[in-house]
């Protein structure tokens, strides 16, 4: 395209309904390393709402793609369009109504619209401008529109289903927090749970290497394959009383690896196993880590140093600014109530939620949606995820009439989005642009682990992928189906793996 094609858009004034868009700047781009040059359009959607999107100068797909960023409502971080521009797709990342260089959330503090637009207008405004000024630019009809997103990002995706269901032909949702402010209290329990009661570090890293041997050790072969990877983690019955050290035994080791856990220690990991009770024992959430996560609580739920943990420093913040009304500063996570904190983030999560299983109007608009979940996800817990699509199962009719548009993959050794130890690389948004335009249901997502994965594991992976660079490939199926190796065939190949049930 002409750059002052580009050029042009700037300064142009947008009265969509519920929209009203600013274009606050376009400029044309070079782009590099297999995205191509592109037009940038950095527009802002009243009263507050910032939208960064970039079209393909070149080789349009005529395809449109919304991504929501991981988080809280961040910055908006333009390299996640890069693999969608690769592929030819107009991409658009918006900061959900507020700006804000680091990870704190006190932005939301007595800041209703701010909570609003985080929590369920903004992917819905920023669809409405970015396909409007798309199809602008580019003098014709979108012929598709797709949502992609984890994390928070697959909350946000779960959000447009739900109450948008008009605004996009097709929808990943990874790792989806359907119940935000539920999944904290989750993170909240399990981080607290790795401190003694006084708030001292009680578990460490060598604690937890100990305990993941030890689920190996149990649970490696369910899948038929010893590989490293709890393949099937919903099927292990894992005890961490077997690493307890014995009554005469010495437990000075502090739990090194080798050596054995207190029973202090044990009980911490029981406690994050069984998820948030309140003092009559009554499960909070329905919700844990799963066997085969531990090595990922390390870098979430143990201080660092002398510093909180990532998790006990996230989950303050979060009951301080996010709730409505906010606790403030001095608020201190050790303060919660397991009787009441339930009802304390009702409110919250009245906005904020993404949990209604009646996708009715999703699937009467012709949309298809992507479920997918890592099983070693240490912060969004996985079986939050699969009691949903049940419920979305059980809302809309049963297994058969859910599949034809809605089908969730559970990946064996994925943690939070990505890394990980199983075959962890997987591109849904091919899939799901397959799905639609091509009306061939996914049965199974197939999944890479890199030879040399990065050390950042939230650090983006080009696709497509060199196939030089993957050590090993394997499918993750179509839930309730499971992944099993067929045993016999290279385990290194997906096609040596059969879905059980």
């Amino acid at each position: 395209m002409p750059v002052d094609q580009c050029t042009a858009l700037a300064g142009q004034r947008l009265a969509l309904r519920d929209a009203a868009t600013r274009i606050d700047a376009a400029a044309v781009a070079p782009g590099g390393d297999g995205v191509p040059s592109f037009c940038e359009v950095t527009a802002t959607i009243a009263p507050g709402i910032g939208i960064v999107l970039r079209l393909p100068a070149t080789d349009w797909n005529g395809k449109f793609v919304e991504v929501g960023r991981g988080g809280y409502c961040r910055p908006v971080v333009m390299t996640e369009c890069d693999n969608p521009l690769r592929k030819g797709f107009a991409c658009i990342i918006s900061d959900q109504g507020h700006k804000t260089a680091g990870s704190d959330d006190v932005w939301a503090a007595d800041n209703l619209q701010a909570k609003v637009d985080c929590g369920f207008r903004g992917n819905h405004v920023a669809a409405v401008a970015g396909k409007a000024i798309t199809q602008a630019y580019y003098r014709r009809a979108l012929r598709h529109a797709y949502f992609i997103g984890c994390s928070t990002g697959g909350r946000m995706a779960m959000v447009e289903a739900q109450r948008f269901p008009h605004d996009f032909d097709g929808i990943v949702a990874g790792a989806p927090p359907v119940a935000k402010f539920y999944n904290g209290i989750a993170l909240s329990w399990n981080a607290l749970a790795a401190l003694d009661p006084a708030g001292r570090p009680l578990l460490t890293a060598d604690d937890l290497r100990l305990v993941h041997a030890a689920v190996l050790a149990k649970c490696d072969a369910l899948d038929g394959l010893k590989d490293g990877i709890v393949g099937a983690a919903l099927a292990c019955r894992f005890d961490p009383a077997v690493v307890q050290c014995a009554p005469r035994q010495a437990s000075a080791s502090g739990g090194a690896v080798g050596a054995c856990l207190t029973p202090a220690k044990v009980a911490a990991v029981r406690r994050i196993y069984a998820g948030p009770h309140d003092s009559a024992g009554r499960q909070l959430y329905d919700g844990a880590p799963l066997p085969g996560s531990e090595l990922n609580w390390i870098g979430a739920y143990l201080p660092a140093g002398d510093q909180p943990s990532i998790i006990l420093a996230s989950m303050t913040e979060m009951f301080r600014y996010l709730q409505q009304p906010a606790r403030g500063p001095d608020w201190s996570l050790s303060r919660l109530d397991w009787d009441s904190v339930s009802a304390d983030v009702d409110l919250a999560e009245a906005y904020n939620g993404a949990s209604n299983p009646d996708l009715s109007r999703f699937k009467a608009a012709g949309g298809r949606l992507i479920l997918y979940h890592g099983l070693a996800d240490q912060l969004i817990m996985p079986n939050s995820t699969i009691d949903y699509y049940r419920a979305v199962t059980r809302t809309m009719g049963g297994a058969a009439q859910t599949r034809d548009f809605a089908r969730l993959f559970l990946v064996p050794g994925l943690g939070h989005c990505s890394g990980g130890d199983g075959a962890t690389v997987i591109d849904p948004l091919a899939a799901l642009d397959d799905w639609v335009e091509h009306r061939r249901a996914p049965d199974k997502l197939v999944g890479a682990h890199l030879r040399q994965p990065p050390a950042n594991p939230y650090a983006l992976v080009r696709l497509p992928l060199d196939p030089g660079d993957v050590a090993f490939t394997r499918p993750a199926y179509a839930y309730p189906a499971t992944t099993r190796y067929a045993g016999h065939g290279d385990p290194a190949v997906a096609t040596s793996f059969v879905a059980a049930n």
